[in-house]
């Protein structure tokens, strides 16, 4: 096999330049391993999961576990890595939550404004109502000074008596609230357009965060690469 017509210590120290250099990975040594008999013993080597214990969790130590003496450094890794992997895991899990949380409340308050939307705007509309009303009342007053057939001045005195209040002042008024309802809705609009587009922002930040079978437990998701394709095929390769 061509694995064969090179030495066993040109080969360790190939895989040991790949690890020092960070250029191999344990998913590289996993692939490795599958490959032909004497890399999957090559790539079982303790040095080589030595270094890389080392240089992917410099933070911890092999002999820090209890039973470094018996296990071999591969399976202290594995080990090593399904821990550091379940805490990545869980921060993961509480960003989901947090953002999830996010946009609930942004639809929450999408919701209310909304709600208070529709009724100004139906506040507007009554208020637009009375004020046409009053017009024609006033019109009826003006009306009164002008001779009129006696059936349509008894309908434009009856209106004009009904109305209780001054009328140029009423009106004043309803138009002044119109004009308070129409910068009430306007307001509102515009804040729903930022409250969606928030929502919307944390809906494309949830989509990026999510969990993906094929990608690894970050909370700076970045694209899955080749090695994370095969991340699936290849995890209980380390034993």
């Amino acid at each position: 096999m061509w694995a064969s017509t090179l030495p066993d210590e040109l080969w360790r120290r190939i895989l040991e330049i790949g690890i020092e250099s960070s250029k191999f990975s344990y998913k590289d040594l996993c692939c490795l391993s599958i490959t032909c008999k004497l890399l999957n013993r090559l790539s079982s080597d303790d040095s080589l999961w030595s270094s890389l214990f080392f240089a992917d969790f410099p933070q911890y130590s092999i002999n820090q576990h209890p039973s470094s003496s018996s296990v071999s450094n591969k399976s202290l890794y594995k080990i090593r890595y399904e821990k550091v992997r379940e805490q990545k895991r869980l921060a993961h899990r509480r960003v989901v939550l947090r953002i999830q949380s996010e946009i609930n409340e942004h639809s929450r308050r999408i919701q209310e404004m909304e709600l208070r939307s529709a009724e100004e705007k139906e506040k507007m509309k009554n208020t637009v109502a009375e004020l046409l009303n009053l017009r024609k009342i006033r019109q009826a007053s003006v009306a009164l000074n002008v001779w009129q057939p006696e059936i349509v001045r008894g309908k434009q005195k009856q209106m004009v008596e009904q109305c209780n209040v001054p009328i140029d002042n009423r009106i004043h008024a309803i138009e002044m609230e119109i004009k308070l309802c129409k910068q009430q809705i306007q307001g509102f609009e515009k804040a729903l357009r930022v409250e969606k587009k928030r929502m919307q922002t944390a809906k494309e930040k949830l989509a990026s965060v999510e969990y993906h079978p094929l990608r690894e437990f970050n909370l700076s998701v970045s694209p899955v690469d080749e090695h994370d394709m095969r991340r699936k095929r290849f995890k209980n390769i380390i034993k």
